[in-house]
C-alpha cells in the first residue's frame, strides 16, 4: 500500500473518472502535492458499470466545450500513457420519429454549428446506411455527429490515473476519508483511517458518496442515487466494430457496440431511487438485483427499433446506481459554505463523456482561483434553499431523470416539489389566473390567463398558447400600467462602518453616493468579467440595499461575501424573505402612485435612480425608481406582512388607469425591446462591460480603485474582439429562442444569447456577440450583411445601433 503522506496541497476524494481526471490535470499544472484518496479501489463506485457513451452537444456553449475537451483528451490519452482506453470516435446518431422531434433535432444542429460542432442531418435511409440493423419505417430523420464516440469507462479512468502518477500525483486506495477539518471557514485538512492529512484544498469527487463527504465539511450537495439498467448482448451478426452510438429519444433508449454485440439501455419515465436511507457500508464493485419487470417497457421499444435483438443472447444485465441532480446538470466549483472545498460530482450518467473536460475545468479553477470560463450552468452556487431538503431534491431529480429523453421544450417548467416558496400574494394571483413558473423554489407569475382560459402552458416549438396573453400584458405596461410580483428577487443588506468602502471595491460603478441614490452596477472579477449584475440603493450612511435576480441569490451573496476586503467592518445579510417586491411600471405609474401615497412622487420630488421611504395604506416601504422594461416605474419593497394590503390598494387605485397584472414573460419581451441585458445569458464572467455595451456603468473616469479596474483599463484602449449586438427578424412565423447562429457576409461569427418577440415593435428580437479575432469596430459590426440560422435555415436579418424602443419615439432605430 502507498504510504499516506501527512500533508498535501490538494486532497482529491474519489477515484472514479472525475477524481482521476482532476488529479491528472492538477498534477500537470504543477500545482504542488496532489493526493487522491479512494475509499476502496479505483473505478469501484459507479465508473466501472457506466455505459460509456460520449456525446458532446449541450444547450450551453461552455458545457459543450467541456465535453469537446474530453474528446480531445481521450484522443491522445492511450498514446500518451501507454494504457488502453477503449476510446473510439465512431460518431453518434440521434433519431427523430415525429415532426416536433425533427424540429428539435434541426435546432440542435444549428446549436452545434453555433458552438463549433458539425452535425449532419440525414434521411432515414442515410441513417440506416450508418446503422444497418435499424428499423426505419417510423423515422422522420436523424442527426449524425461524427466526433462523438465511446470509451471503456474503467480503462480510460486507469489511463488518467497512470497519467496523474506520471505527473507526480500520489494515489492511495483503500483509504476512506472519515472527517474534514475546517477552520475560520476554510478547509485545513482531512482525517482518514491512516491518520490526519493537512491540506489547503479538498476536492469532493466522490460520486454517489459526494453528499455524505460534503456533509463532513458542513456543505450541502443536492444529488441522489437512482437505479439505471442496461443489457449487454452476445455478438450479433451485422454489428460492426465502428457502429456509431445511437440515441432514440422518442423510444427512450440508447445503443452502443460492445465486442460485436450491443449495449442497450434507456431512461424510463418512472425511475427507482436507491439508498434513500444512505449507501450501504462496503458497497463497491457492487450491482443491484436485476429488475426485468421494470426494464420490460424499454426492451419492447428496443425490439421495435432493432428486431435482431429478438434472437440475440443476453450476456448480462447491469443494474447500477448512479448520482443524479435536480436540474440534470453536474456540479462543479467551490462550495459557498466553505472556502477551498471544491465539488466535481452529480454527473447524471454522462460522467464518462464529461469527466476528462470537467476534471480539466476543475483543476484550472483550483489552480487559478477562478474557473477558466463561465460555468454557471454547472456551478454549485446555482442552488439555494430548497436544495438543502433531500426530499425536495429526490422528487425533482426523479422528475428530471424521467425527462432525460423527452422533448426539451422551450420555456418548460417542472411540476415536482411545488409550491415550495411563495409570495404573500401567491393565492391572490392564483385566483386571478396566474400561470406560475418556478425558480430556486419560488413560485413566480409567468403570465395571466383570461376568462375561460386555463392557466397552463401548452408546449411546442411554435408560438405557445400564452403568446397572446403575454402580448396583452406587454401592451398594458407600454400603454397604461402593469403590476408585477417580483417578491422572489434576492435582497441583501450591507451594513457597518466600512460598508461603503467594501462595496466601492466590489462594484464597477460608483456606489459611494449620497443617501437615497440608486445605482445600477456590475461586479467584476480580476479579468474584468461580469460576476454580478444588480442594483445598489444607499439607505443610510452605513446601510446599503442590494437587489439581484432570483436565481443568483447564492452566487451573488457568496461573491460579495468572499470579496469584502480583509480588515473592513461590513456585514452582509440576506433579507429576501422579509420583503415582498411589486414592480409598478408604465406611463400611468405615477398617476397611480399619487393616489395611494401622500409622499411626493413627482419627477422633481422623486428623480430617476433614487430611492425613498414612502407610505401606502399605513405601511412604510422602500420605493426604488428604476426600470427593466423601458417605462416610468418604481419597485415597491414592502414588509411581507403588509404585502397583500398594499397590492390591493395599488390595484384598486389603478383600475381607472387600466392597470393589469403582468408576469415574467412580459418582462422578457419588454426588456428585449429596450436592450436591457440578462446575466447568465447576455452577460457573465466571459464578457466585460465594454464588450456588453455597458462601459458607461464603469467608473474608470474616477480615481477610485475597484476589482477588475486594471483589466478594464487595458481593454478600454484595445480593440475588442467581440461585441454584443441587436438583431431583428420580422417574419412572425419564425420563432427565435436563443443559440441561433449569426452569420456575417456568409461567415459564422457568433450565436444569439437571448431572443424573443417584441410585442410593441411586432418583430423577433435577438442579442448576441459578434466575434472577430482581428477586432470588432463599428465598421466591422455595422458594415456586413447578416443572417440568422434557425433550425438549419438561414434567414436575412438586420443589425441595429442602440435600443430598439424608446418611450418618446416608439420606433425602431436603423
Amino acid at each position: 500500500m502507498t504510504q499516506v503522506p501527512a500533508q498535501a496541497k490538494a486532497v482529491i476524494i474519489g477515484g472514479g473518472i472525475v477524481g482521476c481526471a482532476t488529479a491528472y490535470h492538477l498534477a500537470r499544472l504543477a500545482y504542488g502535492e496532489v493526493l487522491l484518496l479512494e475509499r476502496a479501489k479505483l473505478t469501484s463506485g459507479s465508473t466501472f458499470h457506466a455505459a460509456g457513451l460520449v456525446g458532446q452537444l449541450r444547450a450551453n456553449a461552455n458545457i459543450t466545450q467541456i465535453l469537446k475537451n474530453s474528446v480531445e483528451l481521450y484522443d491522445k490519452l492511450e498514446e500518451e500513457t501507454g494504457q488502453a482506453t477503449g476510446w473510439k470516435m465512431n460518431g453518434g446518431l440521434r433519431l427523430a420519429c415525429n415532426q416536433e422531434r425533427w424540429t428539435e433535432v434541426k435546432r440542435q444542429a444549428t446549436t452545434a454549428r453555433s458552438f463549433g460542432l458539425e452535425m449532419e442531418l440525414l434521411t432515414p435511409t442515410e441513417a440506416r446506411e450508418l446503422w444497418p440493423l435499424m428499423e426505419i419505417s417510423d423515422l422522420v430523420g436523424a442527426a449524425f455527429l461524427p466526433t462523438d464516440g465511446q470509451a471503456n469507462p474503467s480503462d480510460i479512468t486507469l489511463a488518467l490515473a497512470k497519467g496523474a502518477r506520471q505527473a507526480g500525483a500520489v494515489i492511495v486506495e483503500d483509504c476512506p476519508v472519515t472527517g474534514i477539518a475546517v477552520a475560520d471557514g476554510k478547509v485545513v485538512g482531512v482525517t482518514t483511517a491512516e491518520g490526519a492529512i493537512a491540506c489547503e484544498v479538498v476536492v469532493d469527487c466522490a460520486g454517489q458518496w459526494a453528499r455524505e463527504v460534503a456533509a463532513l465539511a458542513g456543505v450541502k450537495v443536492p444529488l441522489v442515487s437512482v437505479q439505471h439498467q442496461y443489457i449487454v448482448t452476445e455478438p450479433i451478426e451485422g454489428v460492426a466494430r465502428d457502429l456509431p452510438t445511437l440515441r432514440d429519444p422518442d423510444r427512450l433508449i440508447y445503443f452502443k457496440e460492445d465486442v460485436g454485440g450491443l449495449v442497450m439501455g434507456g431512461y424510463e419515465p418512472n425511475p427507482i431511487p436507491w439508498a434513500e436511507g444512505g449507501i450501504p457500508e462496503g458497497f463497491h464493485y457492487s450491482l443491484l438485483d436485476n429488475d426485468w419487470d421494470h426494464f420490460e417497457a424499454l426492451m419492447e421499444q428496443a425490439l421495435i427499433r432493432v428486431p435482431a435483438l429478438e434472437n440475440a443472447g443476453v450476456k448480462q444485465m447491469i443494474n447500477g446506481p448512479e448520482s443524479f441532480t435536480p436540474d440534470g446538470n453536474f456540479i462543479l466549483g467551490e462550495a459557498p459554505e466553505v472556502e477551498n472545498f471544491y465539488l466535481g460530482a452529480g454527473f447524471n450518467a454522462y460522467g464518462i463523456a464529461a469527466g476528462g473536460g470537467a476534471g480539466q475545468a476543475l483543476a484550472e479553477w483550483i489552480a487559478e482561483g477562478a474557473p477558466p470560463m463561465d460555468l454557471w450552468p454547472v456551478d454549485i452556487r446555482r442552488f439555494g434553499k430548497p436544495h438543502g431538503d433531500i426530499d425536495w431534491v429526490r422528487g425533482r431529480t426523479l422528475e428530471l431523470y424521467g425527462k432525460h429523453y423527452t422533448m426539451a421544450w422551450p420555456h418548460e417548467e417542472h411540476a415536482s416539489g411545488r409550491p415550495n416558496r411563495v409570495s404573500p400574494i401567491y393565492h391572490t394571483l392564483q385566483e386571478q389566473g396566474a400561470c406560475f413558473g418556478e425558480k430556486l423554489g419560488w413560485e413566480r407569475p409567468n403570465w395571466f390567463a383570461g376568462p375561460g382560459e386555463a392557466p397552463r402552458d401548452v408546449y411546442s416549438y411554435g408560438r405557445q398558447n400564452w403568446f397572446d396573453a403575454v402580448g396583452e400584458e406587454h401592451r398594458a405596461v407600454r400603454e397604461r400600467a402593469g403590476l408585477i410580483d417580483q417578491s422572489s428577487f434576492a435582497k441583501f443588506r450591507v451594513t457597518g462602518p466600512d460598508a461603503a468602502a467594501a462595496l466601492s471595491w466590489i462594484c464597477a460603478n460608483d456606489v459611494d453616493k449620497p443617501v437615497g441614490a440608486l445605482t445600477y452596477t456590475q461586479m467584476c472579477d480580476a479579468r474584468g468579467g461580469i460576476q454580478c449584475d444588480l442594483t445598489v440603493a444607499r439607505l443610510g450612511e452605513n446601510d446599503f440595499y442590494i437587489v439581484t435576480g432570483t436565481g443568483f441569490a447564492t452566487h451573488d451573496f457568496s461573491w460579495i461575501a468572499r470579496n469584502i476586503p480583509d480588515g473592513l467592518d461590513a456585514t452582509l445579510t440576506d433579507v429576501t424573505e422579509e420583503l415582498a417586491t411589486f414592480s409598478l411600471m408604465g406611463p400611468r405609474a405615477r398617476d397611480i402612485l399619487e393616489k395611494v401615497t401622500d409622499d411626493d412622487v413627482s419627477h422633481q420630488g422623486f428623480a430617476f435612480a433614487t430611492c425613498r421611504e414612502i407610505a401606502i395604506d399605513g405601511a412604510k416601504l422602500q420605493a426604488l425608481r428604476l426600470t427593466y422594461v423601458g417605462e416610468l416605474g418604481w419597485e415597491l419593497h414592502v414588509p411581507a406582512e403588509h404585502a397583500l394590503s398594499v397590492y390591493r390598494k395599488v390595484m384598486a387605485a389603478g383600475a381607472e388607469f387600466g392597470i393589469a397584472n403582468a408576469g415574467y414573460r412580459a418582462i422578457e419581451s419588454l426588456r428585449l425591446e429596450k436592450g436591457y441585458r440578462a446575466w447568465g445569458a447576455d452577460i457573465g464572467p466571459d464578457y466585460t462591460p465594454f464588450e456588453a455595451g455597458l462601459g458607461w456603468a464603469v467608473k474608470l473616469k474616477t480615481n477610485l480603485p475597484f476589482q477588475g479596474r486594471e483589466a478594464l483599463t487595458a481593454q478600454r484602449g484595445a480593440r475588442l474582439t467581440k461585441r454584443l449586438a441587436c438583431f431583428t427578424l420580422d417574419d412572425p412565423d419564425v420563432v427565435l429562442l436563443g443559440r441561433e447562429t449569426i452569420y456575417r457576409n456568409g461567415e459564422r461569427v457568433g450565436w444569439l444569447t437571448s431572443a424573443g418577440w417584441g410585442h410593441t415593435l411586432a418583430t423577433n428580437i435577438g442579442y448576441g456577440y459578434v466575434r472577430n479575432p482581428d477586432g470588432v469596430d463599428d465598421d466591422f459590426l455595422f458594415g456586413g450583411d447578416y443572417e440568422l440560422e434557425v433550425a438549419t435555415e438561414r434567414i436575412p436579418c438586420r443589425i441595429h445601433r442602440g435600443p430598439l424602443y424608446d418611450p418618446k419615439m416608439e420606433r425602431v432605430k436603423a
